[in-house]
């Protein structure tokens, strides 16, 4: 693996290349990309490829990547261009791309902006609010677990936004009403740390959620677009939103093995099924 960082104005974007640049057999190389989670979060899928020329990033505000710009949010055009400038640092454009959460948005932004950059995307689970018919009452679900996080702390927020995305179904009045849920319940830490700054809970990743997509920009890209879905998590809130795009692109999402974080080893408590999804994802970037 070699590190690298990339001098932009606003960041100092860290990228790690494992494998060879270019790339030893000709196939593109292999950008994986999440949010809001750093390269770390992909090593299982990087032992996974080992065959191929795999490039991992921190996003810009986390991890190793520090920002110059003064913003805290995490917007997905801005995403975009630091992906764009990246894939132009390489010198290997069009790359496959494997985006999730996220990281799944910024490659939509991404291929809005610069068609040409990504040769296949699979998008996997991007949280997009506005393609849901339960799109309002998202959003005050949002509202509500960003306040429990505000009032209450990490633990107490981190369990409301659990109690959100893992309800089945669309939003109704009835969860809304619910009272907030005990951090304990859910093995979270029921003291507050006094940190404001989690980009999950806190409004700073916002901008993700309430991102609305140019369907037609997309349906007129050169790039491959395979929504992906978790097969754990049809009936919840990124799975939803998963098919939802996928039917409003006029195709069938892509069933992955496990859940949103289907790719990941246990090294972050939320283990998925990193080897069936490596042979899902190789099955699906074969058929382009």
């Amino acid at each position: 693996m070699a590190q690298h960082t990339l001098d932009l104005p606003e960041v100092d974007l860290v990228y790690d290349v494992h494998g060879t640049l270019p790339t030893a057999d000709g196939r593109p190389p292999l950008v994986m990309v999440g949010q809001p989670m750093d390269a770390s979060g992909f090593q299982a899928q990087v032992a996974l490829f080992a065959d191929r020329t795999v490039v991992t990033y921190d996003p810009r505000g986390l991890g190793r990547s520090t920002r110059k710009d003064g913003g805290v949010t995490n917007e997905p055009e801005t995403q975009a261009e630091d992906l764009h400038a990246l894939i132009e640092a390489l010198g290997a454009a069009p790359v496959d791309m494997l985006a999730s959460s996220g990281g799944a948005v910024s490659a939509l932004a991404l291929i809005t902006a610069h068609p040409h950059d990504v040769a296949t995307l699979v998008a996997h689970e991007p949280p997009i609010d506005s393609v849901l018919p339960d799109a309002e009452a998202v959003q005050r679900a949002r509202v509500a677990y960003t306040r429990v996080y505000q009032e209450k702390g990490w633990g107490a927020g981190m369990a409301a936004f659990i109690a959100m995305t893992s309800w089945e179904g669309e939003i109704t009045d009835d969860f809304l009403a619910q009272p907030s849920p005990d951090p304990a319940a859910f093995g979270m830490p029921t003291e507050d740390d006094g940190s404001r700054d989690d980009p999950l809970l806190s409004e700073r990743s916002w901008a993700v959620c309430l991102y609305e997509p140019d369907l037609e920009a997309l349906k007129a890209a050169p790039t491959r677009i395979v929504i992906a879905v978790g097969e754990e998590s049809m009936k919840v809130y990124t799975g939803r939103t998963a098919i939802a795009l996928a039917e409003q692109l006029g195709q069938q999402p892509t069933v992955f093995p496990s859940h949103h974080g289907g790719f990941m080893g246990g090294e972050f408590g939320y283990a998925g099924q990193p080897e069936a999804f490596a042979a899902k994802l190789r099955e699906v970037l074969d058929q382009a």
